[in-house]
């Protein structure tokens, strides 16, 4: 069973809720627990509607992409989890959902954060352009039947607070509050994330992707211009990154030809 809704999510969810449509439409908060992806997906086995949204404060099993642990710590952070069902949305989910998690930021906060391909939300360092530091990340994993997609949770987790990061994280990662330098409302961030993405699902479900990717590509100025490198069976194989095509796969310039790259462990220069 769910914990009751802090008051002050309740609020920032009732100021927005005509531009949220569907999204946090039920929404189960809980103080801590396992994964919110495995809870949505759970709700949504069980008939969760699209839009239902499960928030945490802390995760126990949180995880990113690779199977890896997403450090989740009490307080620190958001842990949010979305079931969506709508197939026309799905293959650019994960766009969709760092354009959401970056604007929402933005609107809540002013932070001028970026999205780095394929998933993460990142902020410039100070000292220079080249290093990012990661304030979020985005998860989609899709259920498949015979007959076709059933849902996809979407999965996004917010470094909202500082936190005793563990050593291999301790110099990439950073936090909302680390960045303003004050207190940042968690609840009105939330908020502002479900209602934009809201939005951006909307328009791909009505065939418009067209302004999703638009809007990635101005907040991404990583995926052009920036040197990349990653591993194959053949040895390393290096580029530099130039944009991303419209199904979302990254494009790398390498010698005289473009690479396209669709998953995998890039390295970024």
């Amino acid at each position: 069973m769910s914990d009751p809704i802090p008051e002050d999510v309740a609020r920032a969810l009732a100021a927005t809720e005509a531009r949220r449509g569907c999204f946090g439409d039920p929404l189960y908060f809980f103080s801590e627990t396992g994964s919110t992806n495995d809870v949505a997906e759970s709700l949504a086995e069980h008939g969760a509607p699209e839009g239902a949204s499960v928030v945490a404060s802390a995760q126990t099993a949180g995880r990113g992409r690779f199977g890896r642990t997403w450090f989740s710590p009490a307080g620190a952070g958001l842990y949010v989890s979305v079931v969506c069902r709508n197939q026309a949305a799905a293959p650019l989910l994960t766009l969709a959902g760092g354009v959401a998690v970056a604007d929402g930021i933005r609107a809540a906060t002013g932070l001028p954060v970026q999205i780095k391909w394929p998933n993460d939300v990142v902020i410039a360092d100070r000292t220079g352009p080249a290093r990012r530091r990661k304030l979020a990340g985005i998860l989609a994993e899709a259920s498949t039947t015979p007959d076709g997609l059933q849902y996809v949770i979407l999965g996004f987790g917010i470094n909202l607070r500082p936190a005793a990061y563990p050593p291999e994280l301790a110099d990439r990662a950073t936090s909302i509050e680390t960045e303003l330098g004050r207190l940042a409302d968690g609840a009105l961030v939330l908020a502002e994330t479900l209602a934009l993405f809201a939005a951006s699902f909307e328009r791909l479900a009505a065939g418009d992707a067209h302004r999703v990717l638009a809007r990635w590509r101005e907040i991404a100025p990583s995926s052009r211009g920036v040197p990349v490198e990653w591993d194959t069976p053949g040895g390393i194989v290096a580029g530099v990154s130039e944009g991303i095509s419209d199904d979302g796969a990254l494009l790398v310039r390498v010698g005289d030809r473009v690479e396209r790259i669709i998953s995998g462990e890039l390295r970024w220069k």
